[in-house]
This record gives structure tokens, C-alpha cells and sequence, in this order.
């Protein structure tokens, strides 16, 4: 059963942050890549490679055959799935192991019983371990779904009775959007799981999301390792995570981490998983899911207990008795982790795709940083919009959560939008800071939605200024050689020179106009500044405005644009506002239905001439494994529909033309 060859069936930070432990114990490790993935960080790190398939998930990482094929050819021994994709695929491990080799999780009786929502909370239910009242049964027509519905009384949970990560979950608050609401969880869930199949379970509205760590080895050993608060969440995935969580006590962890084994025990488990638990105000708890594989916040666990999970992993895999036993385990300290999304949370937190301008991830005492990408490299349409994990730990909660203020602050995303100045809001927000967060804290904390942070005039003034010097330092590498005690200086008198920046819609025209050879005064209608320049090199620069230090790490593009990530500030792309002006964009251009991310078209609800309603489904997206309901702005008719079923499309592109009105008017 020992093997010195790991094949990681994933991509991303997931499958560097396996590598990184299966080279540290002396293996050596093999990536799977798909078409989108050719220079991806994962592959560059790797000891050998193999390339599986398209750029879809169902062309690659979701087909097994492939990924063991590339365990053969590669003379690996040893499989280790990651998390998503195939980790949770009973057909899978039963495939890996029919091929000879070993595969990294739990046996797929234990996933099949467990992957299943149904029929794990029937076991669970059996097994005594407390569960939320709903309905989990083989019918699974429509007509049965609505009156189980009915017989559970609203607000309820429509979920997957297959997978999990918040695909195919929806929160039904009455009986009117209750079929709408099974038909998409239906429709995700198939095309996430394989499996459209559904439960039912009554929605607990405010809980805590606490979920246990367990281990197990072949020799009937199972422990836990504490517990992690995951309920800062978004769409029902997690966000913010933390350990210990802020609420427990030791009557109650012990309570839950023996709910936890015994759920564990029930299945046979072996190795690494996760019990879920919902925690109501009052102290009970109820059994939520079983995650069979590592979770995407198990550093959390790994700062506050010294232990590496991915190591223990291996070892039991080998068919090691555990490194540790129950009373060998302690929380020192405490944790905090972030999940970066390629995303914008102004606009419901969409997800974002594109080229990464700039990477620059934060360093520091007690901060950690798991990430998949480098500047310059994509963040494809085609898989989830998390592409980096930043973790923080201190001696108490509120050092670990000032030091990731902190790390986030210094960190630099640009390209795609993301949610680092929304994860910024929400750990300084005085419910987090208190340890208060619940499931419905952004719902709670942001009742009006996320609002767009927006440069303030200082940031305005220093962007001016950096576009000015950029611009200048581009024109002087082109001329001849010009002394520095010349720059800025005209035989006409004062230069004046006018940038026009332009930021999510809003436009600026920022006079700049040098004082002496590092000292600029801008200004408009309402703006009067002076800006020195301090230090200023090709990816930061550090300036004074009006009395007070401004710090950035910037990208400046051919085409104009200029993104900026300001401490404490935001982070921000500037256009030039000209270019966009000649470009004629019409995006927010009257009856033009446009796609609002990167994504392939799964539906098309209306056709040609067809009367639509204001907030009418016309289509759904799915992009990085979420599906989204496009509803039509305004009342009228379909005059075109540019949209196919199966294609994809791009950010900004025209699906289809609504003319207001009736038909002929």
C-alpha cells in the first residue's frame, strides 16, 4: 500500500497546496491539465504532467477514465482528488482501485452513503445523530415535492441530494416560487452532480454553520479535530472561515465532535472528512452533510492544531495508524481564513473572468496564502471563481482578525473583479468583529446589496498624476535622451496637461499641472491638490497627497486602462474616458439584453416576437458552476435573439433585442 508517486485529480490552489506536502515527503507529483490550464501554476510545479481534455469540466477533470489512464502512463501510484470535481465520485475511488492504485479519501461506500443527501440522513437518523426535519425520500416527482413542501411549511431549503459547495440550493420562502425553485436546483444539481434528484429540509433561518474535522484509519480509530464556523456565506458558499468558533464552549464541542465520530464510525470512514452542523441560537444542533474529502478551509484547522491534514492524509492512506490521539488535541490560538472570488459583489456577486494584470499577495507573521494563479495568467469562465485562500492565525480571535485586515489590504488582485474590498467591509464590520456572524449576515449587514467602492478625490488626484508621469515616461523612451532637471519645464511657462479617467461609469477630467520636477498641483471643477511624488518604480509607487502618504501597486495597459490597488483604500480600474468616448460603447444601450459574465447558455425561454414581462425569465447562464436566471428589464417584444443553447458567451455580448411595447407599435 505504500506508494512514492501522487497523481492530484484537480487544479488550482487545491492542487499546489496537495503538491506542496507530497514533495515535502519526499514524493514525487503529477498534474492533470485540461486545454485551459497549459500554463496554469499547478502544472509548472509538478514533477511530470498529462494532459486530460477540453477546457469544460465534463471534457476533463470530471472524467475518470482519463485521470487514471494519466496515473498509468505517468507510473503514479497514488491518486489524491482534491476537492470538487471527482472527489466525492463513489465510481470513481471504486475505478482508481480496480486500476491498482491507491486512491487518497475515504472508501466509496462511505462517499456513496455520505454524497448522497437522502440517503445520509436517513443513516444519520439511524445513527441517532440529531438531523433537520424535511423530506428525503425515492419519489422525486414535482407533485410529491410540492406536498411534502406544504406538509413542511415555508421558508424551506430545495437542495441536491447529490454534491454539495451550494449548487443546486435554493431558499424557498412560500409556496410561489417553490416549482421555479426546484426546476433550477434541479437543472444545477444535474449539471454539476450528474444527478438531478432533490430533498427537502425546513430552513433554520439565523443558525451558525459549525462544522466538525474528523480522521479515521483502517485500525478503527477515529478522531476530531475541533471545529470551524463557516457561516459567512454567499449564495450558500462559504466566504469567511474560522477556528475555534466564537460561540463554543467545551460542553458543547465535546457534544458535537462525538456526534461528529459517530457519524464517521456509522459509514466505516477512513481518513479525512467533515461533519456539518447547523447551530441554532439556543446551543441545538443538527446534521447538515458529511463532506467525504479535504475541505477548501481545512488550514484553519491545520494553524490552531500544528497539524498538516494532507500529510495525515497520505500516512493513513498507507495504512498508517493516526499521528494522534483524541486527547493529544489542542487549539492553540485562533484562525481566520478568506476565500478570494473572481467576482463582483456590487452586482450580486457575479463571477469575473479574464487576465490577471497583477498578483501580489501578501507575507507577514501568521499569514499564510494558498493560491492558484501569477500574473498574467486567466481566470477561466469554465471552473470556480475562487482563485486564492489568505489565512491569518493569532493568539486571540482579534489578532488573528486585525492581522488579516492587514494581509488583505496588502494584497493586489487585478483584472478580474473580486471581492477583497467586500472580504475588507465584512471582517471589519462590528457584528464580525463581535463574533456575532450568522447565515444571514450579509443579507443582515448589507440589506441594499454590496455597493461598489469608489476612488475618493485623493485617489483621483494620485491617479491623475501617475497616468501623467506613465504617459510621459512612455514619450521620453521614445525620444532622444532629455536631462532630468528639463523634465516639466516649458519656455512657454506652466505645462497643463488634462487626464480623463473614467471609473465604473462615472467620468473625471483632472487637470495636472507640474510645480517644480516632483510636485504636481491637479485639479477641476471641485478639486484642488498637490501631489509629490516619493518613490515610483513598474508595479508600486508611493506619493503625497495634500499632506497625507498614498500608496498603490498599479498595472498601466496599452489600451488605456490603469488599475490600482490603493491601501487603505480599494482597488480600482481606471479607463481613459476618451478612448471609451470614441470607442461608441453602448452597452447600457436601451432593449439590448447582454451578458452579465462570462458563461454558456443553458436555456432560452422566449423566441422571436414572443411578449415578455418586466422581470420574466429569458435565459439562464452558467458560469463557474452556478447557474443564473437572466429576467428581462422591461415589458415588450423579442425582436431578436442573437443567443444559441450550449454556446458561450463573453461578458458584454448581445444575447438577444427587446422592443418596448406591443407588437407593431
Amino acid at each position: 500500500m505504500a506508494f512514492s508517486s501522487v497523481l492530484v485529480a484537480n487544479r488550482g490552489e487545491i492542487a499546489l497546496r496537495v503538491m506542496r506536502t507530497v514533495r515535502n515527503q519526499g514524493m514525487r507529483c503529477v498534474a492533470v491539465y485540461s486545454d485551459a490550464d497549459v500554463m496554469a501554476p499547478h502544472v509548472q510545479f509538478a514533477d511530470a504532467v498529462a494532459h486530460i481534455g477540453g477546457c469544460p469540466a465534463a471534457d476533463s477533470y470530471l472524467v475518470g477514465g482519463r485521470i487514471i489512464q494519466a496515473a498509468l502512463a505517468t507510473g503514479a501510484q497514488a491518486i489524491h482528488p482534491g476537492y470538487g470535481f471527482l472527489s466525492e465520485n463513489a465510481d470513481f475511488a471504486r475505478a482508481v482501485v480496480a486500476a491498482g492504485l491507491t486512491f487518497i479519501g475515504p472508501g466509496p461506500e462511505a462517499i456513496e452513503v455520505m454524497g448522497d443527501k437522502a440517503v445520509s440522513k436517513r443513516a444519520m437518523l439511524a445513527a441517532g445523530v440529531p438531523c433537520v426535519p424535511g423530506y428525503q425520500g425515492d419519489d422525486q416527482s414535482d407533485e410529491r415535492l410540492v406536498r411534502e413542501a406544504g406538509a413542511l411549511g415555508f421558508p424551506l431549503m430545495v437542495k441536491a441530494a447529490a454534491g454539495g459547495g451550494g449548487r443546486g440550493m435554493r431558499l424557498v420562502r412560500s409556496a410561489t416560487g417553490l416549482l421555479e425553485a426546484i426546476r433550477l436546483a434541479r437543472s444545477e444539481a444535474q449539471n454539476a452532480f450528474g444527478s438531478g434528484d432533490l430533498i427537502l429540509e425546513r430552513a433554520i433561518l439565523r443558525p451558525r454553520h459549525v462544522e466538525i474535522q474528523v480522521f479515521a484509519d483502517q485500525y478503527g480509530n477515529v478522531i476530531h479535530l475541533g471545529e470551524r464556523d463557516c457561516s459567512v456565506q454567499r449564495r450558500h458558499q462559504k466566504v469567511i472561515e474560522e477556528s475555534p468558533c466564537p460561540v463554543m464552549t467545551l460542553e458543547l464541542r465535546e457534544r458535537m465532535g462525538a456526534a461528529a465520530v459517530e457519524a464517521a464510525r456509522a459509514v466505516n470512514y477512513l481518513g479525512a472528512g467533515t461533519v456539518e452542523f447547523l447551530l441554532d441560537e439556543s446551543g441545538e444542533f443538527y446534521f447538515l452533510e458529511m463532506n467525504t474529502r479535504l475541505q477548501v478551509e481545512h488550514p484553519v484547522t491545520e494553524m490552531v492544531t500544528g497539524l498538516d491534514l494532507v500529510q495525515m492524509q497520505l500516512e493513513v492512506a498507507q495504512g498508517l495508524p493516526l499521528r494522534v490521539e483524541q486527547g493529544q488535541v489542542a487549539l492553540q490560538g485562533h484562525a481566520i481564513e478568506v476565500r478570494l472570488y473572481a467576482e463582483d459583489p456590487a452586482r450580486d456577486f457575479l463571477p469575473s473572468a479574464g487576465p490577471v494584470v497583477l498578483w501580489s499577495p501578501p507575507g507577514g507573521e501568521g499569514v499564510r496564502v494558498d493560491a492558484g494563479i501569477v500574473s498574467g495568467a486567466e481566470v477561466s469562465p469554465y471552473y470556480d471563481s475562487m482563485v486564492a485562500k489568505i489565512i491569518c492565525r493569532g493568539d486571540t480571535r482579534d489578532e488573528a482578525r486585525q492581522r488579516l485586515l492587514r494581509a488583505l489590504d496588502d494584497t493586489a488582485l487585478l483584472g478580474p473583479a473580486s471581492n477583497r474590498d467586500f472580504l475588507l467591509q465584512a471582517l471589519s464590520h462590528p457584528a464580525f468583529a463581535r463574533g456575532e456572524a450568522t447565515t444571514a449576515f450579509i443579507g443582515e449587514a448589507y440589506p441594499g446589496g454590496i455597493e461598489a467602492v469608489l476612488p475618493s478625490s485623493a485617489d483621483l488626484a494620485a491617479a491623475a498624476v501617475l497616468r501623467y508621469l506613465l504617459a510621459a515616461q512612455r514619450a521620453c523612451s521614445q525620444g532622444i535622451a532629455m536631462p532630468m532637471e528639463l523634465r516639466n519645464w516649458s519656455s512657454a511657462g506652466d505645462l497643463m496637461s488634462v487626464v480623463h479617467l473614467e471609473c465604473a461609469g462615472v467620468g473625471h477630467s483632472l487637470q495636472v499641472q507640474p510645480r517644480d520636477i516632483d510636485t504636481y498641483q491637479v485639479g477641476d471643477e471641485g478639486l484642488r491638490s498637490i501631489v509629490q511624488v516619493r518613490d515610483l518604480d513598474a508595479m508600486q509607487c508611493r506619493l503625497i497627497v495634500d499632506g497625507s502618504t498614498w500608496c498603490a501597486r498599479y498595472h498601466d495597459t496599452a489600451d488605456g486602462s490603469l488599475y490600482l490597488s490603493v491601501a487603505g483604500s480599494g482597488q480600482f480600474c481606471l479607463v481613459d474616458a476618451r478612448s471609451r468616448a470614441c470607442g461608441g460603447d453602448d452597452r447600457d444601450a436601451g432593449p439590448l439584453i447582454r451578458a452579465p459574465m462570462h458563461g454558456l447558455v443553458m436555456t432560452l425561454d422566449v423566441a422571436n416576437g414572443e411578449q415578455v414581462e418586466q422581470g420574466m425569465a429569458l435565459l439562464t447562464l452558467e458560469a463557474m458552476k452556478m447557474q443564473h436566471v437572466i429576467t428581462a428589464p422591461l415589458s415588450g417584444t423579442v425582436a431578436r435573439v442573437t443567443a444559441a443553447v450550449g454556446s458561450q458567451v463573453a461578458l458584454g455580448e448581445v444575447l438577444m433585442e427587446i422592443a418596448a411595447g406591443e407588437p407593431g407599435i
